[in-house]
């Protein structure tokens, strides 16, 4: 079974979800060959996940059987919902029961508040390695998916549970979508260690996610899920059990990096930031808890079982020493490609084991990575280069405040939320990045629109 499921203790705890239900390990490897039994063999289904057990059991059924999942929210916005089914044609849906009559195709299972959909459409071909599928990290218009295959979510599992040391004993907190790598990612590894896993789709507001968290001993979060924690008063917070906090899906600023180093420091629990991609199963970087206070805003590493290199401006590529320049990551957990396309379901592994993230970054004389900003989201503006990521960065660490910049080759442009910065960014970026004011606009807006990952959207 997935993750070898089946040689977990059948009788241990696996999930919890915020209806206080509860599934064992055997309970989920019981429901598989039950689901399996309504769809044949390598089928084609769509998931509309919700973070409930009856997503999950989907999710951990499909990929148990061979049958390939493409994971989205329930929530997704219809046009490009139905631009996915039109493209990717699939035979079923997996989807909240009281979504079942508005979908309106045939109901032929239902369990754990869910309800398995045939649309009627007929088989497709798919490449046998295929496991999963997942639209691109922040995608909220485009059809792109990565296409990944077993091998890479095992490997990927079994990285992240050597690296955070992850015991049976682990009860993680699980907020983050079922439909976000980083999501994926935290359940998969957990369930391969055996673990208990607190599935909540509330908000970070709730008191019942409260209550929760009391109970775990793990926090995965993003940036944004940290921005409210922290205004919350997260770190003077009684959380007996809470042994790592990690963070992922993004940029801490070095003010709120730091404030979580110190707390774990000061209350005897590790904060270990990491850094990945959907493109390759989520995690592939992560920096060790006692380097924490002293490599403010690092990535750290490369995780076990991967490997990180830098290819410089004039192509040349080390694995050591001070560089800047792309950075590549080489790992099983790298994914076989993207798909745009039904016929694209058929290619194979287009990566080989090697990412080119995009990602801009800096080693350090330690082999630490710093990420400096995206190679695509840089301006050049009269000769000069102006990286948006790092103008954000000098903003949220000067003002305390959240912005999104974006721009050409003519002017930056810097959206705010704080009606009295937009006197005073002009002078501030130009102080810092030399750029003349007249080059640099700021718009005032009622807020900054991000996806449940915490990216920026429609902006």
């Amino acid at each position: 079974m997935f993750l070898d499921l089946d040689k977990k203790d059948s009788g241990k705890i696996a999930v919890i979800d915020d209806s206080g239900r509860s599934v064992t390990y055997g309970d989920i490897c019981d429901f598989a060959p039950v689901f399996a039994g309504h769809l044949h063999e390598r089928a084609l289904i769509f998931i509309l996940a919700e973070n409930k057990i009856g997503s999950l059991l989907g999710y951990t059924s499909a990929l148990s059987n061979r049958i390939v999942p493409l994971v989205i929210s329930a929530k997704t916005e219809q046009g490009l919902y139905q631009d996915l089914f039109d493209k990717y044609l699939p035979e079923y849906l997996w989807a909240p029961e009281e979504m079942a009559e508005a979908l309106g195709y045939e109901v032929v299972f239902t369990a754990w508040d869910y309800a398995l959909l045939r649309t009627g459409n007929p088989s497709v071909p798919l490449y046998e390695e295929l496991s999963l599928l997942l639209p691109t990290s922040g995608s909220t218009g485009s059809p792109k998916l990565v296409r990944h295959s077993y091998r890479n979510i095992e490997a990927n599992a079994d990285n992240v549970r050597s690296l955070f040391s992850l015991t049976e004993d682990e009860k993680a907190m699980a907020i983050l979508p079922m439909h976000y790598t980083m999501g994926l990612s935290v359940i998969a590894s957990h369930l391969l260690a055996g673990a208990t896993l607190l599935l909540s789709g509330r908000s970070l507001l709730d008191r019942g996610f409260w209550t929760m968290l009391k109970e775990a001993t793990s926090f995965t979060g993003v940036p944004y899920s940290f921005e409210i924690l922290m205004k919350m008063r997260f770190t003077r917070m009684d959380l007996p059990h809470l042994r790592i906090i990690t963070q992922g899906g993004g940029k801490l600023t070095e003010e709120m990096f730091h404030a979580l180093a110190q707390y774990a420091h000061d209350k005897g629990k590790q904060f270990i930031a990491t850094y990945g991609q959907s493109e390759c199963t989520a995690r592939m970087a992560y920096l060790p808890a006692e380097l924490a206070l002293t490599k403010t805003c690092s990535i750290g590493v490369a995780e076990p079982g991967g490997q990180l290199s830098i290819v410089d401006a004039e192509g040349n590529e080390t694995f050591e020493g001070e560089a800047t320049g792309e950075m590549v990551y080489r790992g099983e957990n790298v994914t076989l490609g993207y798909a745009t396309c039904l016929e694209d379901l058929l290619k194979g592994d287009e990566n080989h084991g090697v990412m080119h993230t995009g990602d801009l970054a800096r080693r350090d004389t330690d082999g630490c990575y710093f990420i400096v900003g995206r190679l695509k989201r840089f301006l050049k503006i009269f000769g000069l280069r102006i990286g948006l990521d790092e103008v954000e960065n000098l903003i949220k660490s000067e003002f305390n405040t959240d912005c999104y910049c974006k721009g050409n080759d003519e002017k930056l442009i810097v959206l705010v939320t704080t009606p009295s910065l937009k006197e005073q960014l002009p002078a501030f970026i130009e102080e810092k990045t030399h750029l003349f004011h007249q080059n640099i606009e700021v718009q005032l807006v009622d807020a900054i629109l991000r996806n449940e990952s915490g990216k920026v959207i429609n902006q």
